[in-house]
């Protein structure tokens, strides 16, 4: 009993490490996606949707394929993002992707608006 307890804390001691390696090694990265719609809820190809780093008021672009859907990668967990969409002189209400949202993965639809 006593030696199976003994192999058994040696075991737990080696693989400590390699835990705590791969919590260290956790992504700083997330990413955002999501529809493009008008009023009747369409999905709108060929909007513009901007999204700007609100530390480096970098604007990234991405316009919509026929399916209406966004995407865009590589965004730092510790900084905020506004998002906007346009089409026609049609524009969405401005969203915000906030550091205080632990998900690697958000989804954030977009609804235009007419002027």
């Amino acid at each position: 009993m006593k030696r199976s307890v003994m192999v058994l804390a040696c075991a737990l001691l080696l693989l400590m490490p390699l835990v705590r390696a791969q919590k260290k090694g956790e992504s700083t990265t997330r990413s955002v996606q999501g529809l493009v719609s008008d009023q009747s809820d369409a999905p709108v190809a060929g909007a513009v949707v901007q999204l700007e780093n609100t530390k480096t008021q970098q604007i990234r672009s991405y316009i919509t394929k026929q399916e209406g859907m966004y995407y865009f990668y590589d965004l730092n967990t510790d900084t905020d993002y506004r998002l906007r969409a346009d089409y026609q002189g049609a524009s969405s209400p401005t969203k915000t992707l906030t550091s205080f949202d632990s998900k690697k993965q958000v989804v954030i639809n977009l609804k235009l608006n007419k002027k």
